[in-house]
This record gives C-alpha cells, sequence and structure tokens, in this order.
C-alpha cells in the first residue's frame, strides 16, 4: 500500500521517520515554507529538529488532495482542533475506499465526535476502513531512538497487520487491538487525565496524591468506555493504562505541562500561546463532559477539569472538592 500522512506536527514528523525506515510516505504540510525548508535542509523547521529525512523516500506538499489521492492508506496526525477546518475544500469522494488511521488523540469539536466517527458520519467511510495509531508513546522519544511501543486498532485485522509492519523497526515495536471506538475513547480521555494531574503539581500537590488520582483516572476511564463501547478489554494493557501513565507523568506531555500553567494561575489564552503547541486535552474535556450527558457516567475527574477549563472554578477549591471523591 502507498501511504500518506497528514499534518506537519511533532507526532506526524515521529510517524514519517518511523515509516521512510520501511517505505516511500507522501507527506502533507500546511505551509509552503515548511515543505520548501524540508527539501532544503532535510528537517522539520519546527518539530523534531533532531530528525533527518532522506528525501528519496518523502513527497512533500501543501497540496492535501494530491497528498490524499497518492496514498491507499492516510495517517491523519493533524490536531483535532484543526481537522475539519483542514479537509474542508477536499472533495469527499477523494476518501472513498481508502484506508485512514487517526494519529490525533483529540475529539472533533465542532461535531463533539472521536475521529473514527466523524470520518464515518461526515465522510461515509466504513468502520471496516478506520484504525487509530496509539501509544503508549511520545514523539519526542522517537526522535531519539528510545525503544517505544505503539497500538495499532481496527476492526479489520489485516489493516492493523499492515500499518504494523510499516511501523516497525529497531526502536518500535507495535501490538494489535480491534478495540477502535474504546482505544480512540482512552486515547481523549488520558490527555483530559494527564492535564487533571499537571493542574494538581501546579497546585503544589505532590506524587502521592497524584498517584491516587491516576488510580482513579483509569477507574473512571474503564466506566466511560464500558458504557460507550461495550466489549471486553483490559484497561491494564498498555494501550490503555500505559498511554495514561506516560501521558500523566512525563515530562514530554504537553497536556500535563498545559495542565500545570493553569495550576500555577496562567490563564487557558496566556497557556496556550507560551506552549505554542495544542493540548488536546482542553478541547476534549468540553467535547467528553457534553457527551457524558448522554452516558451519564460519574466522572468526577472529567468533570474537575472542565469547572476548572469553561467554568473558571478555582483549582485549589475544586481539588479539595475532587479529593472527597476519589478512593
Amino acid at each position: 500500500m502507498k501511504v500518506s500522512v497528514l499534518g506537519g506536527g511533532s507526532w506526524a514528523t515521529a510517524i514519517v521517520k518511523l515509516l521512510t525506515n520501511n517505505i516511500d510516505v507522501s507527506w502533507w504540510h500546511r505551509s509552503q515554507e515548511a515543505v520548501s525548508y524540508i527539501n532544503e535542509f532535510h528537517h522539520n523547521p519546527k518539530y523534531l529538529q533532531s530528525v533527518e529525512f532522506d528525501l528519496n523516500k518523502l513527497y512533500l506538499s501543501n497540496n492535501i488532495e494530491k497528498v490524499i489521492s497518492n496514498g491507499d492508506l492516510i495517517i491523519v496526525a493533524i490536531p483535532a482542533a484543526f481537522i475539519d477546518e483542514s479537509l474542508k475544500d477536499v472533495d469527499p469522494e477523494l476518501l472513498q475506499n481508502k484506508i485512514i488511521f487517526s494519529a490525533t488523540k483529540g475529539m472533533i469539536p465542532e461535531y463533539h465526535l472521536i475521529p473514527a466517527e466523524y470520518f464515518h458520519s461526515k465522510y461515509n467511510v466504513p468502520y471496516h476502513q478506520l484504525g487509530i495509531i496509539c501509544g503508549p508513546c511520545h514523539a519526542e522519544e522517537v526522535a531519539l531512538e528510545r525503544l517505544s511501543y505503539l497500538t495499532i486498532a481496527s476492526s479489520e485485522k489485516k489493516h492493523a497487520l499492515t500499518l504494523s509492519e510499516y511501523l516497525s523497526c529497531r526502536y518500535l515495536k507495535t501490538m494489535i487491538s480491534d478495540d477502535l471506538i474504546g482505544a480512540e475513547y482512552s486515547c481523549i480521555l488520558k490527555n483530559v487525565y494527564a492535564l487533571a494531574a499537571g493542574i494538581c503539581s501546579g497546585v503544589g500537590y505532590g506524587d502521592n496524591f497524584i498517584s491516587v488520582l491516576i488510580a482513579n483516572s483509569i477507574q473512571e476511564l474503564e466506566r466511560f468506555i464500558d458504557i460507550a463501547h461495550p466489549i471486553h478489554r483490559d484497561t491494564k494493557s498498555s494501550a490503555y493504562l500505559g498511554d495514561l501513565l506516560v501521558t500523566a507523568y512525563s515530562k514530554f506531555s504537553r497536556n500535563r505541562t498545559f495542565g500545570f500553567m493553569i495550576g500555577k494561575g496562567y490563564s487557558v489564552r496566556s497557556a496556550q500561546l507560551e506552549m505554542n503547541m495544542i493540548a488536546e486535552g482542553y478541547y476534549a474535556a468540553k467535547s467528553l463532559h457534553h457527551i457524558n450527558k448522554k452516558y451519564n457516567v460519574e466522572m468526577p475527574i472529567l468533570s474537575f477539569v472542565f469547572d476548572v477549563l469553561y467554568n473558571k472554578k478555582s483549582p485549589k477549591k475544586e481539588i479539595v472538592s475532587l479529593s472527597k471523591k476519589m478512593v
């Protein structure tokens, strides 16, 4: 299969690095300036600048329809908040008969949909042609070629196996899952919980408290995905618990960093400007809060994050209230 990657951020850059160990790749960047820079200097000008690309294995373009046309399998690594805008001028017919894997770990905020539901409902892509790439994995450690693991989830096993083969290399191991919907919700929820951990740390709470917070987070995550997509799964496995742990504790976690800044007293806007990166948990908290009105799952940590970010409640006061609900 020919593979195309949409997106120019750190995760897209890491995925392209992995793929070009094995295959040629078409790569879409929004900016022609970035395309020109990579063609001249072989590095992404903004993200993971240590990664050097073999241009013989890359077709680069800022024309998204050309890049989509080049691929049989499309990996979408655009921040979720910008997916709808990025695809707004794309002919829906171009996505027919394509296999689409999301590397995005957020909600499409305009629709309160996870990426799989978005591509299925808006572009009529059958669920068996959809998949997700999930952790536990940080782009920065892929760039450093530190041993890492990815979970490739799709209801169609052969698609997951194909992408698994393309991504695997000396320092990247892959696992296969058929839990597309559950894995995607888990990827999104863990960003909210990492944000919660960051807020608590920013306020001044230590590892003892945050360990209890994360233990409660995996229970809350399991309650939600068991209602949203009730199939048998082990949430103690890497795609769920492992991804939550790395996002909640790592220095590379932008969601934890964003939460830490909020806990320190930054406004949402000032934290976003200083980070200059997208914290998917910010948008996800609002969408998940909306979705949970339908499911009515007990989710005090999600409610805590939503109230701090969107209702502008005091993190210090809300943590005290949250601590009384944890076990």
